[in-house]
């Protein structure tokens, strides 16, 4: 059964279940394919997001519109204060549209249930708009240049949840 995180004028904001396993690596290999090469650790989480992410203590958030998924976000734990927001896509014909606000927002929102204090993420300033929807929700650069696990991530950014 699927569990609506939020909804809004027929826009649905739902958690990870096995139906939406192709869904998040198809759009996820979308954007990667699109600017990037798909990695190795790509490979990993996007084989086996239930036991790589959901089951480790992460989450996987989507969009729907109607029963269509439009984007998708992951929540990755890496210890019980640290998770990383990572893997997020909005397929090209719905960017620009709020998506990529919802899947943040649920994103954040699910960090503080947890008891997160702090959220990272790994990305690239080629990524504009993206950089920017950081930005717009608090997420400040900690880090650029290149990164040692993935070649395409050249900007580590971090929001600080609690002190």
């Amino acid at each position: 059964m699927k569990e609506n995180v939020r909804k809004v004028d027929g826009v649905s904001v739902v958690r990870y279940t096995d139906e939406y396993r192709n869904d998040f690596e198809r759009l996820n290999l979308e954007w990667i394919e699109r600017y990037f090469e798909v990695e190795q650790p790509d490979r990993v989480s996007l084989s086996d997001p239930l036991n790589e992410i959901v089951r480790p203590g992460g989450e996987i958030f989507f969009v729907l519109e109607g029963d269509e998924v439009k984007g998708t976000c992951a929540l990755i734990r890496h210890s019980a204060e640290d998770y990383e927001l990572a893997k997020m896509a909005v397929t090209p014909g719905a960017q620009g549209r709020g998506f990529g606000n919802l899947l943040i927002e649920a994103i954040i929102d699910d960090a503080k249930h947890k008891g997160a204090r702090r959220i990272f993420l790994l990305s690239n300033t080629i990524l504009t708009p993206a950089i920017k929807l950081y930005e717009k929700y608090g997420f400040r650069t900690t880090r650029l240049g290149p990164h040692p696990e993935y070649k395409r991530a050249n900007i580590e950014m971090m929001l600080e949840l609690m002190p």
